[in-house]
């Protein structure tokens, strides 16, 4: 048996598997609100409490940040990891990866059912690098580097690399965002769920049109901003809500494209997140693809190139679930 989990800033979700002959096999899965606990070995010892003979090969946890010799501080939340420490726990080999290096590895196990695909593409799939993108609580990004032969996933903190503004509004935005957070605004500023909030409050806060009081009445109810926006956006409910996922999507694409750059995902480029899958009309009316491919002398080379959207949402656990696997050969 080896345990997997995927870290969020939101929820854990933490699963156990059988090694078979076949591959593996899921044999429990248990979601936690990962702000209600202090520490990630409290969680892994509430799940474990009702497998108290279960006996661990290996364990691999997918984390939001960086790992650096076998500790992490995730992103959104005050816990400190080690894999020493988990390990003392757990009785078996541990590796922490960071969330978006196991979502890449998860993402080279999904059927073509679990994909969307935003541009067919003409090269061969996978047969070259890959760049995985996810906006989600926060944005993460990772590349799946191919060696001729077999794809190793690496990581990256590019989420938090400078926002590239590409016309007169987004440099609006940028100025606006400097003045709320200061002279340096990632990526992730824009491109996660509070990020979707941000690009809302510039344009209205810049006269793109009015808030409607029914809006104004759903975020005094203390729901989620994003998701409401993101809601009537999609249904069409408000001009506000409606530009504000064009942005998004717009800035999405863009960004998907500078990472189709950076590694030459001649593989393929996969949007991958809790968001993409909420708002894949929104990803498919042409303004992610038109940002995605508008990159000067380059545009024709990132045409060419297959982009998919990853609708299944544990491919980060099911990331980690394989590099545990490995760990057990």
């Amino acid at each position: 048996m080896i345990i997997a989990g995927d870290i969020g800033g939101t929820k854990t979700l933490l699963a156990l598997y059988e090694r078979t002959a076949q591959g593996l096999r899921q044999k429990a899965e248990r979601s936690f609100a990962s702000a209600s606990f202090g520490a990630l070995e409290t969680i892994i010892g509430e799940f474990l409490r009702d497998y108290p003979a279960i006996q661990l090969e290996s364990a691999c946890f997918g984390i939001p940040g960086a790992v650096i010799e076998g500790r992490a501080h995730p992103t959104n939340l005050t816990w400190n990891v080690s894999e020493a420490s988990l390990q003392a726990l757990l009785k078996c080999p541990v590796r922490l990866l960071n969330d978006l290096q196991a979502t890449a590895l998860g993402v080279l196990h999904l059927s073509p059912q679990e994909l969307e695909v935003l541009n067919q593409g003409t090269l061969p799939a996978h047969q070259g690098n890959i760049a995985v993108i996810a906006a989600g609580t926060g944005l993460g990004e990772a590349f799946l580097c191919w060696d001729g032969s077999q794809h190793h996933p690496i990581a990256s903190e590019g989420g938090h690399a400078d926002f590239a503004p590409r016309n007169e509004r987004q440099f609006r935005l940028l100025r606006y965002l400097q003045e709320r957070f200061g002279t340096h605004i990632s990526n992730e500023r824009l491109l996660s769920g509070p990020g979707i909030y941000n690009i809302y409050c510039f344009l209205r806060d810049t006269g793109f049109a009015p808030e409607p009081q029914w809006l104004k009445d759903e975020f005094a109810a203390g729901g989620d901003r994003s998701a409401i926006i993101s809601e009537a956006g999609l249904a069409g409910r408000s001009e506000l809500c409606v530009e504000t996922l064009d942005v998004f999507a717009s800035i999405y694409g863009a960004e998907a494209g500078n990472m189709a750059l950076r590694c030459m995902a001649l593989g393929g480029v996969v949007v991958a997140g809790g968001i993409a899958p909420k708002l894949i009309a929104v990803l498919r009316n042409g303004s992610f693809m038109e940002a995605f491919a508008d990159k000067g002398r380059m545009a024709a080379v990132l045409k060419t190139i297959e982009v998919s959207v990853a609708l299944n949402p544990h491919a980060p656990l099911i990331g980690a679930a394989h590099f545990a696997l490995n760990m057990c050969m």
